[in-house]
């Protein structure tokens, strides 16, 4: 009896390790993947981003901006383009202008006070009636400014002979000034700023043929 219990012993130890997966592929216990491989059967894989497809328009054409107006009339404020009554003169000369220019008054009645509306009138009627055009570009150039009573500033201007009319049927100037045109206009302060008030005659004499003018 004593030989044939060792070999009963061998093979229930034998079965038992049979039940436990083998000594050889024994990993500790540890969960295996689900995928049921290790680190050796995964590989790894990186997509390709496909090529951009967007269709690419043609080229726009360049866009033409139209070309400024150019001024009917330049004002040059000289040294004095700090003065608020001389930047009223640089906004409101050339809607005075520009109504000398169509002979329309109606654009001073609804600009300018009433007096400087009456002193100018005059002078677009009678272009009007004698045929008279204005021919510009001109300019305007400030050479001094006097403090007046009543808070009016009055400013010493130079004009070029293209601030006159012309008349067309004699072929000159109707005011022949080749070398400018002392004007003076005194500005007062309304609830629209700074406005010309009325033209006058120089209180003293002063040239303009010194005078540089830019049209």
């Amino acid at each position: 009896m004593r030989g044939l219990g060792v070999p009963a012993a061998v093979l229930a130890c034998t079965l038992l390790l049979a039940g436990c997966g083998g000594s050889g592929n024994n990993d500790g216990g540890l969960p295996t993947p689900a995928d049921g491989g290790g680190s050796e059967g995964a590989t790894a894989t990186s997509e390709t981003p496909a090529p951009s497809t967007t269709a690419t328009g043609k080229p726009s054409s360049p866009v033409k901006t139209p070309a400024a107006p150019k001024a009917q009339v330049i004002v040059v404020p000289g040294n004095f383009a700090d003065n608020p009554a001389v930047q009223g003169l640089v906004a409101k000369y050339p809607i005075y202008y520009k109504a000398l220019v169509d002979r329309n008054d109606k654009v001073i009645k609804d600009t300018f006070p009433s007096f400087f509306y009456l002193d100018v009138t005059n002078s677009i009627q009678l272009a009007k009636s004698s045929g008279w055009v204005m021919r510009p570009p001109g300019s305007v150039v400030v050479m001094s400014v006097v403090q007046r009573p009543y808070k009016v500033v009055r400013l010493n201007l130079c004009v070029s002979q293209r601030t006159q009319y012309w008349n067309p049927k004699a072929k000159k100037w109707a005011k022949v000034a080749p070398k400018g045109k002392p004007e003076v206009i005194d500005m007062v302060q309304t609830g629209l700023g700074w406005a010309m008030y009325r033209k006058l005659e120089p209180e003293k004499a002063y040239s303009c043929a010194v005078v540089r003018f830019p049209a």
